[in-house]
C-alpha cells in the first residue's frame, strides 16, 4: 500500500473534526463556492501553499444568531468558519484573538510530498481552534486534492508556466465557463 494511503486512511481528528470535501462543498454552492480547476491541482508539487477547511458537526450554531455569512462565497452558514489569509510563514501575523467555540476554520498547508491524489502538508498558521481537533502549526497533515479549497497567489505564475498547451486549453475553458456563470 502506498504510504501517504495508508497515513490518510488512519488519520484522525478529534471531536468528530474532519477535512472539508472542498468539490462537495462546490457541489452543493455552485458559482458562489469556487474551488481550483483540475487542471491547476495537477500541476501542484512540493512547496506550494493550499488552503484546507477543518470542521465539525458536534458544535452548534454561534450564539444569537442562527446564520452568518461564509467568507469565502458569501452564502450563509449554520456557523462561523475562521479564516487565515495568509500562510504564517509568509506573513507574520498575531496570534488570532478569537475565542474557541468549535467553529470550522480554512489554514494554510505547504505541500511537502505528492503520491497521485493525495498529498502531504505542514500546517502553516496558529490555528485557533487546537485545543478541539488537535490539529497546530508545523503539525504534518495528510489529505485529498478534493480538499483543496484554495492555492495562495503567489503560485499563480509558476502553475500556469509548467502548463502544456493541453493544459493551457483545459484552464482557458475553465475560465471561461466561470466568465459566462458570473454574467447570470
Amino acid at each position: 500500500m502506498n504510504p501517504l494511503q495508508q497515513s490518510y486512511d488512519e488519520q484522525r481528528f478529534s471531536n468528530e473534526y474532519q477535512l472539508v470535501d472542498g468539490v462537495a462543498m462546490h457541489a452543493e454552492n455552485g458559482a458562489r463556492f469556487q474551488i481550483p480547476p483540475d487542471v491547476i491541482k495537477r500541476q501542484l508539487r512540493a512547496g506550494q501553499f493550499v488552503e484546507l477547511r477543518i470542521d465539525s458537526p458536534r458544535f452548534s450554531a454561534h450564539e444569537n444568531t442562527e446564520k452568518c455569512s461564509c467568507p469565502s462565497c458569501n452564502g450563509e452558514l449554520t456557523k462561523p468558519i475562521l479564516k487565515h489569509s495568509h500562510p504564517a510563514s509568509l506573513v507574520p501575523l498575531p496570534a488570532p484573538q478569537v475565542p474557541s467555540r468549535g467553529w470550522g476554520e480554512d489554514f494554510w498547508v505547504r505541500i511537502t510530498e505528492r503520491s497521485q491524489h493525495l498529498f502531504l502538508g505542514v500546517v502553516d498558521n496558529r490555528l485557533v481552534e487546537t485545543r478541539l481537533h488537535g490539529v497546530s502549526q508545523n503539525d504534518r497533515i495528510v489529505f485529498h486534492e478534493n480538499h483543496i479549497l484554495a492555492v495562495h497567489d503567489i503560485h499563480r505564475q509558476e502553475l500556469v508556466s509548467s502548463m502544456n498547451a493541453a493544459d493551457l486549453k483545459e484552464l482557458t475553458q475553465w475560465l471561461g465557463e466561470l466568465r459566462r456563470a458570473s454574467e447570470f
